[in-house]
């Protein structure tokens, strides 16, 4: 795989291509941090503070002002339980950010903060339809449901769990992929920073960060995945990190088995 296609991917849902890391804002990483990402080429950018504000997203504001086709904005609504809440929540995010679209919309944490009911259903499509959004999505925990609405729902987007320590969207998931191939984003890419500790009785080193990233990347079903630094050295340090690119063999047996040491 060249550089270029590992470190970039194209969006064709939001018709942009995409730097490969996609910047959340779980952990900290301030208004200049996120002028940094935006400076070196992350142009994803899940914003998931769903109350206030902050410098991060008036920094964000003002990139998307500057050059709204640059940048993939996904967001999603607080709660997704009823049709109203999701439109009012899409609503709420165009003008919080000034802008006439939103490339992703989700429905965040399927199962507990959000319902796929049938009326749910139909305000995402209508959102979709009406331009307001250009792809809808879900992030969700369940496996097994995921890998039914792969072929059943009208979802463009999947946010999903998947590390060395969970890798079970490879099996019941992924293979719905040959029916439909919907875009895919993984987080939790260091199962929560277990990742980054050697668990008792292993003898070696455990993952950094940026092994963790690219293993997420090495998977051709993936197309980005997330990542929350809390500071500009620890963004500096995932980003040089792929540039190592795809896992070799050798690396990919060894981040497996180290995750199953991890997982327990």
């Amino acid at each position: 795989m060249a550089e270029a296609d590992f470190l970039y991917r194209d969006l064709p849902l939001v018709n942009k291509r995409v730097h490969r890391l996609g910047l959340t804002f779980n952990f900290g990483l301030d208004g200049a941090g996120t002028q940094e990402a935006l400076d070196a080429g992350m142009n994803y950018v899940l914003w998931n503070k769903l109350a206030g504000g902050g410098e991060q997203r008036e920094v964000l504001k003002g990139a998307l002002a500057k050059d709204r086709e640059k940048y993939v904005l996904a967001t999603g609504a607080k709660l997704g339980f009823f049709s109203g809440g999701v439109r009012r929540g899409a609503e709420a995010m165009l003008r919080s950010f000034d802008v006439d679209y939103l490339d992703v919309f989700h429905l965040f944490w399927l199962g507990r903060m959000s319902s796929f009911t049938e009326s749910v259903q139909q305000e995402l499509v209508k959102l979709r339809d009406e331009g307001l959004v250009r792809a809808i999505g879900i992030s969700i925990h369940d496996r097994g449901r995921a890998g039914q609405l792969v072929t059943t729902s009208p979802l463009d987007l999947f946010m999903l769990r998947y590390n060395a320590a969970h890798p079970g969207a490879e099996r019941d998931i992924f293979p719905h992929y040959e029916e439909r191939r919907p875009l895919t984003v993984a987080y939790t890419a260091t199962s929560w920073r277990k990742l980054l500790k050697a668990p008792k009785g292993w003898d070696g080193p455990p993952m950094t960060a940026g092994q963790c990233y690219r293993f997420c990347l090495s998977n051709p079903h993936v197309d980005l995945v997330l990542t929350g630094p809390k500071d500009v050295t620890q963004l500096r340090e995932n980003l040089a990190a792929l540039e190592d690119g795809p896992l070799t063999p050798d690396e990919d047996d060894w981040m497996r088995r180290f995750g199953r040491a991890v997982h327990g």
